[in-house]
């Protein structure tokens, strides 16, 4: 190993010697720049590997004008961010993505709108070469505002209004599966514990909800039906607002499976058996559906494969502007498990 090597202090100008090639050619091999001969290419990357050279990343930006990082912006309490497993798994998915470009993940939480006033500003200012957006509600303006100053975004969920990319998971097919199922079971009062309805999550669930009654030629009983907020407690408290209201209810379907642990919670308290009385499937399939006791039935979506896509998409944004919005809706699929079994 050379001096250099131990010490990563080669030079731009090192390395072309090395490489007997130009300081201009070592710069757009070590930029990226793909207008380079294979075996120039290969005597650059030789030279590098073999002095330890690293690239000044500042100076690159200058050249490149990018940053080499994306934010990932995710307008949820902190708590709730590292609290519902959904979460962690989807970066696990963007950083898994961004590892194999050799770019950095940048998370931001704006809390509330005059936050994300402040992180529209930052991203603006250049800090990343584009945006992932997480957990949208309602119709906030973020990806609109953010797309008109020519930042690329990916959002992931369906996002307010038309013209942005995103990444989705069958939410409408997953929640009927999740229901037909329940049916099928032999249940006859089949309730839902809904996820809010500002979301397209929470909206697309309970619309599956509604149409799987519909085609099963059931009516839908709104004393059937509460909403709460992805939140364990909040699965919990509206669980009991459905055992006070509907005593007679046999099943349920929840929205997310931190929800369905707090339902789980409140059925236990109000002596219900579970499966026995009332069966009980969640959406996520994440560790906590599998370890809950009884386990606990759950409609699978592949959150780090959405990670991954939504990464995928935005480098594409990102290297080749211009191009049309995309959208792509990724499959679930139902896991059956003890908690859900038949009358």
């Amino acid at each position: 190993m050379t001096a250099q090597a131990a010490t990563g202090s080669a030079t731009l100008e090192q390395v072309a010697r090395l490489a007997n090639v130009s300081r201009a050619t070592v710069s757009r091999v070590v930029n990226g720049d793909r207008r380079v001969g294979e075996a120039a290419r290969a005597a650059v990357e030789a030279a590098v590997k073999e002095l330890g050279y690293i690239p000044n990343r500042a100076a690159r930006s200058l050249v490149t004008r990018r940053s080499d990082s994306v934010a990932v912006v995710i307008p949820e309490p902190t708590g709730q961010v590292f609290g519902d497993p959904f979460f962690p798994r989807v970066l696990r998915g963007i950083s898994d993505a961004l590892a194999e470009e050799e770019m950095q993940l940048v998370l931001l939480m704006p809390q509330g709108r005059a936050d994300e006033a402040r992180v529209e500003r930052y991203l603006a200012a250049g800090h990343s070469d584009g945006v992932l957006l997480v957990s949208l509600h309602g119709s906030d303006p973020l990806p609109a505002d953010l797309q008109r100053r020519g930042i690329s975004v990916v959002v992931g969920g369906r996002p307010p209004g038309a013209g942005v990319s995103y990444v989705d998971v069958d939410n409408r097919g997953g929640a009927a599966s999740a229901v037909r199922h329940l049916i099928e079971g032999g249940r006859r009062r089949v309730a839902t514990i809904a996820g809010p309805q500002d979301m397209p999550p929470g909206a697309d669930r309970l619309a599956g909800y509604h149409e799987t009654l519909s085609v099963a030629g059931r009516p839908v009983d709104e004393r059937l039906i509460e909403v709460a907020d992805f939140t364990h407690e909040g699965g919990r408290a509206a669980m009991q607002r459905l055992i006070e209201r509907a005593p007679d209810l046999d099943a349920v379907f929840v929205a997310s499976d931190l929800m369905g642990l707090g339902a789980l919670v409140a059925l236990q308290a109000a002596e219900r058996r579970v499966p026995d009385d009332v069966a009980i499937v969640g959406f996520d399939d994440s560790p906590l559906a599998e370890s809950a006791r009884p386990a606990m039935s759950s409609v699978r979506q592949p959150i780090e494969e959405m990670g991954r896509e939504m990464t995928r998409l935005l480098l594409q944004s990102i290297r080749r502007p211009g191009e049309p919005p995309r959208r792509v809706i990724l499959d679930t699929n139902l896991v059956v498990r003890q908690s859900s079994a038949p009358m």
